[in-house]
């Protein structure tokens, strides 16, 4: 399982998205696709974003069940605690 989050993304990102994933709620996307294609649709993404943000969230061999990649600005930063993802809220 594949799950993309995208804010503030200009429409052409978003309709690309929809190529293969499908939209269930507005700026996000899941589906099930292969790793290929995964990481097509991040370079895609990470190109187009913008000013926006993105969060790419999918199954993986981890102890936790999945990985995380994050694009733009956000608030929260990922980072790794003794092979477990956690996010760290950045204060101003």
């Amino acid at each position: 399982m594949t799950v993309v989050v995208v804010e503030c993304a200009p429409a052409g990102l978003r309709g690309h998205l929809t190529r293969w994933l499908l939209e269930v709620r507005a700026g996000v996307y899941v589906g099930r696709i292969s790793s290929r294609v995964r990481d097509h649709v991040w370079e895609t993404v990470t190109s187009k974003l913008g000013k926006g943000s993105a969060v790419l969230i999918w199954t993986s061999q981890t102890e936790q069940g999945f990985a995380v990649r994050m694009a733009g600005d956000h608030a929260r930063e990922l980072f790794d605690s003794d092979g477990l993802t956690l996010v760290r809220v950045r204060t101003v």
